[in-house]
């Protein structure tokens, strides 16, 4: 059955009657309240619910994973736990077990953290954020997945992809002259930043040197909804459902580029590298992880997808959104442009070399 039709008949057995009645139990939590709070009905179908049982709640997610990948995900949040980095641990089923398989559907539960999320308007929230996911990537270093999990991990070099997106704007400009259309008249106008933004990406990915990027386990979606700040103000990360083996530029470059894309802290320079300074106390980054941070943060990643998507579908999309969305991540291009000159002048200073 193709798996969108499957997730179409997964919908009812995902209500929070059914899950009460099918999958609490398995936790002794049967006379529990629940309610759904998320719920993504996608490929990767996604469902998420609060649990309250007395005095005590929890998080119970629905993953889209295998059992293979999710036992690389404990074996993640274990590792980080044991190394004193707060984590919100997959809690066993009244038969031991860390899931709950139902229907071929896999569930599993962990205490619900108490907070806020991480305010990206402060910086204390931030530099805490910097120093926290420095001891994440310092203390896993050596990780190592528990037997019978999958090995999740990727070290692909970035620049076959930034070349193929770089060639790709120049393709959407041809394209924006043949159609000349509110959308090609507004990407034609952002041309220029954006593709001398793309050119300093392909051109820094050239000479990099994967030998020399460190390497740990990696969140990859370290972001401010997935950091939560409890009511003792200690630092929590949740949602482990991306994390593998990665460069910690990676995981630092995904973490910067939220940061920096805000209305309110759009491309500061000064941020960024209070962040970095902080993060290089804990794990000292090499030239190259400053460099595929410079390529992550150059590459104008928002205006190739949004121009990809609108080009790729050109005759069924709703151009009005679309204008909407280019309008939206062209609007601070000029900042970005000033930022990737400045960062990579920074980097120049800080290594003594020529970019």
């Amino acid at each position: 059955m193709p798996s969108t039709a499957k997730n179409v008949n997964n919908i009812s057995l995902l209500s929070e009657e059914n899950v009460k009645a099918y999958i609490l139990p398995q936790y002794n939590l049967t006379n529990a309240d629940i309610k759904q709070v998320k719920f993504k009905n996608t490929d990767k179908q996604r469902a998420v619910y609060k649990v309250q049982y007395y005095d005590e709640c929890y998080c119970l997610k629905k993953v889209y994973y295998s059992i293979k990948d999710l036992l690389f995900v404990y074996s993640a949040i274990e590792w980080l736990h044991r190394n004193n980095i707060n984590v919100p641990r997959i809690l066993p089923t009244n038969k031991n077990s860390r899931f709950v398989n139902y229907n071929n559907m896999l569930f599993i539960l962990t205490p619900w953290i108490n907070g806020i999320k991480c305010d990206y308007d402060n910086i204390d929230h931030i530099l805490v954020c910097s120093s926290n996911l420095a001891n994440m990537h310092k203390v896993s270093i050596n990780f190592k997945p528990i037997c019978g999990s999958s090995m999740k991990e990727d070290y692909s070099p970035l620049s076959p992809s930034i070349y193929k997106h770089y060639e790709s704007l120049l393709k959407f400009s041809n394209l924006a002259y043949k159609y000349d259309d509110a959308f090609s008249k507004l990407y034609l106008e952002h041309f220029n930043s954006s593709s001398k933004l793309a050119k300093c990406s392909a051109d820094i990915a050239y000479d990099l040197n994967l030998n020399n990027l460190t390497k740990s386990l990696c969140h990859l979606d370290y972001v401010n909804k997935n950091i939560i700040f409890d009511t003792n103000n200690e630092i929590w990360v949740i949602d482990f459902d991306k994390c593998r083996n990665d460069f910690c530029a990676h995981d630092i470059s995904y973490s910067l580029r939220r940061l920096l894309k805000r209305d309110n802290t759009k491309w500061d320079l000064e941020l960024a590298i209070s962040f970095l300074e902080l993060y290089d106390k804990i794990l000292p980054l090499t030239l190259d992880d400053y460099k595929y941070i410079l390529v992550y943060l150059s590459f104008p990643q928002r205006y190739w997808k949004i121009s990809r998507d609108y080009y790729g579908n050109i005759n069924k999309c709703n151009k009005k959104s679309f204008l909407n969305l280019l309008t939206n991540a062209t609007n601070k291009d000029n900042y970005q442009v000033d930022f990737v000159d400045k960062f990579k002048t920074y980097i120049q200073n800080k290594f003594k070399t020529i970019l």
